[in-house]
């Protein structure tokens, strides 16, 4: 299927079930197939994310409809344009022609401002800056006490925002499974290749071979099928544990291996991980921590004083992520 009929199929899930949602005010398109061209090749390895605007918010999740698999989340509203230009996520999307559904006409109003703006230099500064922000509030919101999964979701993904920080500073999609990929080939158009050496070492697998990671890899499966197995209405991301998701999460990893980015695909591995064990553990169940716990062994995060460790020097490093930044945009 190619990216636009995918795309279409979206805007017609909106207009005959996403309209239904209570409190529904306009809908629109997010991720990768946004940023794709239109008459590409929609990849086994992506889902179409869509937007609503809905209050009170609602999580769907993913699913499958007319072939295409969906995936819905929903946010209470956008704000103000300068709300919209100064947050990364959202102007990623608004900057495009990604509106599926607009009832009052003030999302299609809003979009062709973010347009219009996008690249100026001070919005730019803006996103950045948000961008930082997250990532020192995923590392200071490491809570000890928490359960494993939650603390190296803190940690995993305090350190992989630092990607997002160059992706924003350079205008491209700051993407979430391939944010590192990415980075590379953004870092390497601009002569810049060491500093993603020093991106990865931040994450701890700068060092890492290609067959350790696949090992990693082949646990993560293990744990990923035993989660799928289960239901977990409860848990935010119980929808992405599943066999639908599977060629994403799972076979989208190992494309990044087989392309040689083994290192790349590391930051996805983690997460997935600790997204399995967290929905296991929402319907209490235990059991495949030790493979995570030796992959976090690998990237010398095994113990909460590891990932402070490792977060305080994630931490330390922002300036010179914020230097980097300055000189991609």
């Amino acid at each position: 299927m190619r990216i636009e009929q995918a795309r279409h199929v979206a805007r017609q899930w909106v207009r005959e079930r996403g309209a239904d949602v209570r409190g529904f005010d306009g809908a629109f398109l997010t991720g990768s197939t946004l940023w794709a061209e239109p008459d590409a090749e929609l990849p086994p390895t992506s889902d179409v994310d869509v937007m609503l605007i809905a209050d009170p918010p609602v999580h769907i999740g993913k699913f499958l409809y007319e072939g295409v698999l969906l995936e819905v989340s929903s946010i209470p509203g956008i704000g103000s344009t300068h709300d919209v230009l100064s947050d990364y996520h959202l102007a990623s999307s608004l900057h495009l022609p990604c509106v599926l559904a607009d009832p009052s006409g003030r999302l299609g109003q809003t979009q062709r401002v973010v347009a219009r703006d996008f690249a100026e230099r001070p919005w730019i500064l803006a996103r950045c800056t948000n961008a930082m922000d997250r990532v020192r509030a995923f590392i200071n919101g490491m809570d000890e006490s928490a359960s494993l999964p939650d603390q190296v979701t803190s940690w995993v993904f305090g350190t992989g925002v630092t990607t997002h920080v160059l992706l924003v500073a350079g205008l491209r999609n700051p993407t979430v499974r391939r944010r590192y990929a990415d980075v590379r080939d953004l870092l390497t158009a601009h002569g810049r290749l060491d500093f993603h050496e020093g991106l990865l070492d931040l994450l701890g697998c700068a060092d890492l071979g290609v067959s350790r990671i696949e090992r990693h890899l082949a646990a993560l499966e293990k744990a990923f099928d035993a989660a799928a197995a289960v239901r977990a209405p409860s848990y935010r991301f119980d929808s992405d544990i599943s066999e639908l998701a599977r060629p994403m999460t799972v076979d989208g990893t190992r494309q990044l291996i087989d392309q040689g980015l083994h290192r790349e695909a590391v930051f996805w591995i983690v997460a997935t991980y600790a997204r399995c064990l967290a929905k296991r553990q929402a319907t209490g169940l235990s059991g495949y921590e030790d493979g995570l716990l030796e992959l976090l062994a690998d990237l010398g995060a095994e113990t909460f004083v590891d990932r402070r460790r490792r977060g305080d020097r994630v931490l330390a490093a922002l300036p010179g992520v914020w230097q980097t930044a300055m000189a991609l945009c």
